[in-house]
């Protein structure tokens, strides 16, 4: 028997579909609240001062964080070829915006501190606002696009084409779905970055972004929901309608897909991804009462909760589909026919056996000796503070 015969090509697609929701939901757990921080920074933080403190609570960790997003657009890249193609060259403007917006930040953490000018501050500091706001908005925009589908389709050779060019096809994921799913998560993120701002700050600091974060948290909540009904009422879901083969080769043109129907159809299928929801309202609800009432861990703990759930609840609602195609339908991309081949998903879940549990402990480590709240004295007792 071949090694990589020892996992049945069905189950490793299955791992590598879960490990990628787990790379995403990692990068919105830590990264995130680095975007939210980042939103929040103009209105928590009045003084130079203040905002040094809002910026010294992520300036160590911003960039271990980040590493979540490049090992998530690398796992598309190695598992999900297809995808990786066809989202990279569909969605090419609204990635280019938010890989501007992502490159802005670290520019401003470095350069905000090297002159003095109030202007010279101000503008770094409203450049990492739109480093934290923008890639908050356009991501979720992304998944509601993902949830409608999206106006691709393959030809013989698998070669995905879109109607218009790239300002058109960007103006066309502005649809009223899509931007609501954007809110969603620009306030859950808003949340997120409040409880954060809530353990690792203090004083008006603290107060403010405790504020905000229960505003922010209320308004991602009722998004969510309004969300829900309207998947519903009003938006048709995909499904296969001929023989589904989970251990084939990776061709989605060999599969049979209709839209219509409802994406929430696959809670009656599979009753138990109930449990995802219910994390995403249970958790954010969690977090703002922690706002509310100034609890500082267990408020961080909810959010993560509550982002994970929010998450969870897509990913699961749409398996086995992962980009599902509007003009063409059996051109949509699922956990069955767009992955890479059964030795490649093997060599890589070895790597990964490896190397993730590695990043765990390091992460873990690098939280534990930076734990502490950050205070006005810090940044202006330290002369080796950076930002």
């Amino acid at each position: 028997m071949i090694l990589y015969e020892l996992i049945d090509y069905e189950i490793l697609r299955i791992i590598w579909w879960a490990l990628l929701g787990v790379l995403l939901i990692g990068f919105a757990l830590t990264d995130g609240f680095d975007m939210g921080v980042g939103a929040l920074l103009p209105f928590v933080a009045k003084t130079d001062v203040e905002r040094r403190v809002v910026i010294n609570t992520v300036g160590p960790v911003w960039e271990g964080n980040q590493v979540w997003f490049i090992l998530g657009g690398g796992a598309i890249f190695a598992a999900w070829p297809p995808l990786y193609a066809v989202s990279f060259s569909g969605f090419y403007l609204a990635m280019f915006v938010v890989l501007a917006a992502l490159i802005v930040r670290p520019v401003a953490f470095k350069y905000r501190s090297k002159r003095d000018g109030a202007t010279w501050r101000s503008s770094w500091d409203w450049a990492l606002f739109a480093g934290g706001a923008v890639p908050a908005l356009l991501f979720g925009v992304a998944v509601g696009n993902v949830i409608l589908g999206v106006p691709f389709h393959l030809n013989d050779m698998l070669m995905p084409r879109y109607d218009g060019n790239f300002a058109i096809k960007f103006i066309g994921l502005l649809r009223p779905f899509a931007l609501l799913a954007g809110v969603v998560s620009f306030s859950m993120l808003l949340m997120h970055g409040a409880a954060w701002l809530n353990l690792k700050s203090e004083g008006v600091v603290a107060e403010r972004a405790r504020r905000i974060g229960v505003t922010a948290g209320i308004v991602a909540m009722g998004g969510y929901a309004l969300a829900g009904v309207w998947l519903g009422v009003a938006i048709d879901g995909f499904a296969f309608t001929g023989e589904i083969v989970t251990d084939g080769p990776s061709n989605p043109l060999y599969s049979d897909v209709a839209h219509g129907g409802s994406w929430l159809a696959a809670y009656a299928a599979r009753p138990w991804i109930i449990i995802a929801p219910i994390m995403g309202f249970a958790g954010m609800a969690l977090a703002v009462r922690g706002l509310t009432v100034g609890r500082e861990v267990s408020t961080l703990l909810w959010s993560k909760l509550g982002i994970t759930g929010v998450i969870s609840s897509v990913g699961l609602m749409m398996f086995p589909f992962i980009l599902p195609s509007t003009v063409n339908p059996d051109s949509s991309l699922t956990v069955w026919d767009a992955s890479s081949s059964h030795q490649t998903l093997f060599i890589m879940l070895v790597a990964t056996a490896i190397f993730m549990p590695l990043i765990l402990m390091y992460t873990a480590w690098v939280y534990k000796v930076l734990w502490g709240k950050v205070t006005e004295a810090d940044v202006t007792g330290n002369s080796d503070t950076v930002y």
